[in-house]
């Protein structure tokens, strides 16, 4: 099971889509899931692959979570699909989120356009990754990518760095050489890391603004965290 998590325009569908197609080349059959939180139209893009393709959208729960939860039904799925691989896309909008699990590959594509300083911030998908693939490098100067690479190797020093084209397919075919050293996935999977503590009354639909009305695990803006509730 390869997982590809990366922030929103990063490149995360065109990247998988060159991967896709080398491993077919090769003979390898892989289903995909593709995670979005309100619209998508990149399982009609997947489909043109000739992949079976899934598509989940997580509505008002975080795709991550969403992807996590789902993640036995998909792995079913993929098992009547007579697939080697199944791939899943997962939307990755919150930074604290981590959905790789133990033995699957985690790959972040992650974008060089947006600023030096994006890995020190974008948190575990990023941290826990297997496998982190640059996109845009060409874009910005060669002294630029090495500042950003070192930034990566800050948050995640065992991390196999991939700059790749989504449009050109540069780099993908070596994304997909690492794709087939994926260990098996076991019955019960683990996440690598835990999901936020963050559970709070915002988080079931509360709209009101002031303290007095929220209960949960919260974090003021000195930095404190506490509980409130039964």
């Amino acid at each position: 099971m390869v997982i590809v998590a990366g922030t929103p325009g990063s490149g995360k569908t065109a990247v998988l889509i060159h991967a896709l197609k080398s491993l077919k080349l090769k003979n390898l059959k892989s289903s995909v899931v593709k995670i979005d939180c309100l619209y998508t139209d990149d399982d009609k893009k997947f489909a043109k692959v000739g992949v079976p393709v899934k598509l989940g959208l997580s509505m008002d729960m975080c795709p991550d979570h969403y992807a996590i939860y789902n993640l036995e039904d998909m792995l079913s799925w993929a098992h009547s699909n007579d697939s080697d691989y199944l791939m899943v896309e997962t939307a990755g909008l919150c930074h604290r989120c981590a959905p790789y699990t133990i033995n699957s590959l985690g790959v972040c594509v992650i974008d060089a356009t947006s600023g030096p300083n994006t890995p020190l911030k974008v948190g575990p998908f990023l941290s826990t990754a297997d496998i982190a693939v640059v996109t845009k490098g060409d874009m910005i100067s060669q002294a630029e990518r090495e500042i950003f690479r070192e930034k990566i190797l800050e948050v995640n020093p065992e991390a196999k760095i991939i700059e790749a084209n989504g449009l050109s397919g540069q780099g993908c075919l070596e994304l997909a050489d690492e794709m087939m050293k994926a260990k098996e996935v076991s019955e019960e999977e683990e996440l690598r890391h835990s999901a936020p503590l963050a559970v709070c009354t915002l988080c079931v639909g509360e709209t009101k603004v002031n303290k007095k009305h929220h209960r949960g695990i919260l974090r003021r803006i000195d930095g404190f965290e506490s509980y409130k509730g039964e």
